[in-house]
């Protein structure tokens, strides 16, 4: 490699870009991106090429990989999500989408003559993953709260019950984390009669922290799914975007191809596969454990609580679907939306309260909404 320095304009250059990530990274509240993280104790393994080609429960021939590692990531997530310790496979993603991908690539496999289902608040990469594989799909209504109509969904598989159902569950919608029963969703296919289905569960952010909810919501194997994907980089946090999906591994015996130039099997999405997140991700877990997760979540659930409640004290009709960290209110303006970074759709934005996010931000932001309200009040009592 060149090893000519960079010229100072370069450098300029990257110390501004810096410096605008930092003040980005302070101040958004809107996104569910965990930012308290530190890697430093393994940072020195970014030199290193780390390729995790292949299949990570398969021997292959490169070796510059953290296939091990990723196995323990893959198990810590199937005992979380109480699959069978007999039959389950899984692997470290590039995130939720490519995930989600997988999930529904895998059902296609198994059923080629099905038709998917899924909410209009599934998140934006189903329909798009959808269109990539070519299946037939019905878009299902979503409740005010964000979860499936499950009547609509009965309703609209009865007219399709001579198809096989390939189900896209959310747990945890993008704007007010609303959650759909697995549960209920399998047992409706069940009254249907219909023998041939998969329920693939979007579970990017809450998944992470559904084993801790209380009462447990139905998202998991135990509760009939077929495969569920979490996104890495939301809760537990990562400098680069990951995921995991986890599925059951008699599923994905029945599409594996045997590759000779890798010496593994090609069971995964992409051919090369970045090894470094599946090193993250075992160090997060094992810094924390089952029970750090938990708090993390405790933790986290009691400034979503304190954030609801505070802007419900100055008058915003603030509100959360059951064990959410997400709280929804009406929309913002756009100088509050600018600063605090918040995502908004239609007429509501909201507040995700990841681990990072403190009290003392969140009352911050009612600094902000209190003084945003006091000038349109003022702007109103002019114009009279």
């Amino acid at each position: 490699m060149n090893t000519q320095t960079l010229s100072v304009q370069d450098l300029a250059r990257l110390d501004e870009l810096q410096k605008n990530i930092e003040n980005a990274r302070d101040n958004f509240l809107g996104y569910p991106v965990s930012k308290d993280f530190d890697y430093s104790e393994i940072a020195h393994f970014l030199q290193y090429p780390i390729n995790n080609l292949g299949d990570p429960f398969e021997d292959g021939t490169y070796k510059v990989q953290t296939h091990e590692l990723e196995k323990e990531v893959v198990a810590f997530f199937a005992k979380l999500f109480r699959a069978n310790p007999n039959d389950y496979w899984g692997y470290v993603t590039n995130g939720g989408s490519e995930s989600n991908l997988y999930g529904l690539y895998l059902a296609r496999e198994l059923f080629s003559n099905a038709m998917v289902y899924y909410s209009e608040t599934t998140h934006y990469s189903v329909k798009k993953n959808i269109q990539l594989l070519n299946i037939p799909s019905i878009v299902i209504r979503s409740q005010p709260n964000g979860e499936i109509d499950y009547e609509d969904f009965e309703n609209t598989v009865r007219l399709n019950r001579h198809k096989p159902a390939i189900v896209l569950a959310t747990f945890g919608t993008t704007m007010k984390e609303a959650k759909d029963d697995v549960s209920r969703l399998r047992a409706i296919l069940r009254n249907l009669a219909i023998q041939d289905c998969y329920i693939h569960c979007d579970a990017a952010l809450s998944g992470t922290y559904g084993a801790f909810m209380e009462p447990r919501l139905p998202f998991d194997f135990f509760d009939g799914a077929d495969s569920i994907s979490i996104s890495g980089h939301k809760f537990i946090g990562s400098p680069i975007p990951c995921g995991v999906i986890i599925t059951k591994r008699s599923n994905r015996d029945r599409i594996s191809k045997g590759v000779s130039y890798i010496g593994s099997l090609d069971t995964t999405i992409t051919g090369s596969r970045n090894g470094h997140s599946p090193l993250f991700l075992w160090y997060a877990l094992k810094k924390m454990n089952v029970e750090g997760l938990r708090n993390r979540y405790l933790k986290s659930l009691e400034v979503a609580e304190y954030c609801e409640m505070r802007l419900r004290a100055i008058g915003v009709a603030a509100w959360r679907n059951p064990n959410a960290l997400t709280v929804v209110f009406p929309k913002t303006s756009a100088e509050i939306k600018l600063k605090w970074q918040l995502a908004t759709e239609g007429d509501i934005a909201h507040i995700i309260c990841m681990p990072n996010v403190t009290k003392e931000q969140i009352d911050n932001f009612i600094e902000d909404m209190e003084k945003s309200v006091l000038v349109e009040e003022d702007a109103f009592e002019f114009s009279f």
